[in-house]
């Protein structure tokens, strides 16, 4: 929502025209003291400003430069004594619109709501030709118990704007179920945002989620909007919570509770209305117990926690999954051989839907536009876990999965990270190695 101040001498307009914007959802400050107008423009940022242009003492053109002064402010110019020439200088110097009074309620919101939406729309373009190429892996294909599990899980919560918190390895599609979560729901049509916060550092994450304004810090050459007031009305979609600082942290909870923020280097409190989407690749309840992750933090994010199963443990998907990525690559020849799927059902997929589409394209150059064979696939299939789960139950072999990762851990850590001393102890190769380590989500 947007920041608004009201500048009348006469107390009636001002509380009329406060009362329109107000019903809008916007936060409205209002003054019939020009020299008080003066005085909220130099400390506080806002969206739009609506003036009066004849008062005693400071007149209306004053208070639209004054207003102008900062980047990213609207004007509209109100007056009982419109003329051309008046009406031409006010456009000159920069007001967006000019209103004659008397006019009616109806005419103070169409003019409003436009103005706003407009300046809504020039800030959501330059971000949207930011993520141009930003695409999802794929649709969400697959008719596996697995798969079906977790449509229907989505397709349950999404009418709602409960806070979602989607968990599983890199590459399993949290983004892809973030969008549906979002197209299924009533905010359709209104923005979905998306954040990697592993992708940025702590004071420039700051910034992209609750935007600056002119001057919060070296480089803030103008006001941003951050991410939040970008999804307002929509879904904001937090990639990787699990980097996110601890104090970026408190400060999100924050924002969570109050649905309020306020911008990096600014003092006004700008309301929100945004479902959030949250994910992670790690184990958050761990990250607590290491104090890396605020537990309440947690509990209001995980609300209504999904877990996004690996490629692994849906193999019935993949043979779908790969037709459908051949699909979008325009390869002919849709209908593999069974040494392929075989092939294909056969590999243990540490990078999961990620990885299956890149080894897809690479296979497809490498046919020469002929009926991919597994000559075109260097798949190591020889991946047997460390560890030998045989026929134990789920919860048996969750335990030596982590057992398993554990062991990497161990090695990793009396080798002092030497990945080719730490396969030598654990007497597997460093392929091998990297590929475990890949399944788990052990950095390199």
């Amino acid at each position: 929502m947007a920041l608004v101040l009201i500048v009348d001498d006469e107390p009636q307009i001002t509380s009329k025209v406060c009362g329109v914007v107000e019903d809008m959802g916007h936060t409205v400050s209002t003054t019939t003291k020009p020299a008080e107008a003066m005085e909220l423009l130099g400390k506080h940022s806002y969206d739009l400003v609506i003036t009066d242009l004849s008062m005693p003492e400071i007149t209306g053109m004053q208070i639209l430069k004054k207003a102008l002064e900062k980047e990213g402010t609207q004007v509209i110019i109100m007056t009982a004594f419109a003329t051309v020439s008046s009406a031409v200088e006010a456009m000159k110097l920069g007001a967006i619109d000019y209103i004659e009074k008397p006019f009616s309620l109806d005419v103070i919101e169409f003019r409003v709501r436009r103005i706003l939406d407009l300046q809504k729309q020039k800030s959501l373009v330059e971000h949207y030709v930011k993520v141009a190429n930003e695409q999802s892996e794929s649709g969400f294909v697959g008719n596996s118990p697995t798969a079906k599990k977790v449509i229907d899980l989505i397709s349950k919560v999404a009418p709602s704007d409960t806070t979602v918190l989607l968990s599983g390895r890199s590459g399993t599609g949290k983004e892809l179920a973030a969008r549906m979560l979002h197209d299924l729901s009533p905010r359709k049509g209104k923005p979905f945002i998306a954040v990697n916060c592993a992708a940025l550092p702590e004071t420039l994450l700051e910034s992209e989620l609750f935007g600056h304004e002119k001057g919060a810090f070296t480089g803030a050459d103008s006001r941003k909007r951050g991410r939040f007031e970008l999804a307002d009305s929509g879904t904001l979609f937090l990639d990787e919570i699990g980097e996110m600082t601890t104090s970026v942290q408190s400060k999100l909870l924050r924002v969570l509770e109050e649905r309020k923020l306020v911008r990096v280097g600014g003092v006004d409190q700008i309301s929100v209305n945004v479902r959030v989407v949250a994910a992670s690749n790690r184990n958050l309840k761990a990250e607590i117990e290491h104090g890396r992750f605020r537990e309440d933090l947690f509990f209001r994010l995980s609300v209504f926690p999904i877990e996004m199963p690996n490629l692994a443990d849906r193999k019935e998907d993949i043979v779908p999954l790969a037709h459908y990525f051949l699909k979008k690559l325009n390869y002919p020849h849709l209908n593999l051989e069974s040494k392929v799927s075989d092939l294909l059902e056969s590999y243990d997929w540490p990078g999961n839907i990620r990885e299956l589409r890149n080894v897809l394209e690479r296979a497809v150059i490498l046919s020469g536009g002929e009926p991919l064979s597994t000559a075109e696939f260097s798949l190591e299939i020889d991946d047997d876990p460390l560890v030998d789960s045989g026929n134990a139950g789920v919860n048996a072999r969750e335990g030596l999965e982590m057992a398993e990762k554990q062991m990497i851990l161990d090695a990793l850590e009396r080798c002092s990270g030497n990945k080719t001393e730490a396969a030598r102890m654990l007497k597997i190769t460093r392929r091998r190695l990297y590929s475990r380590m890949k399944v788990h989500g052990i950095s390199p």
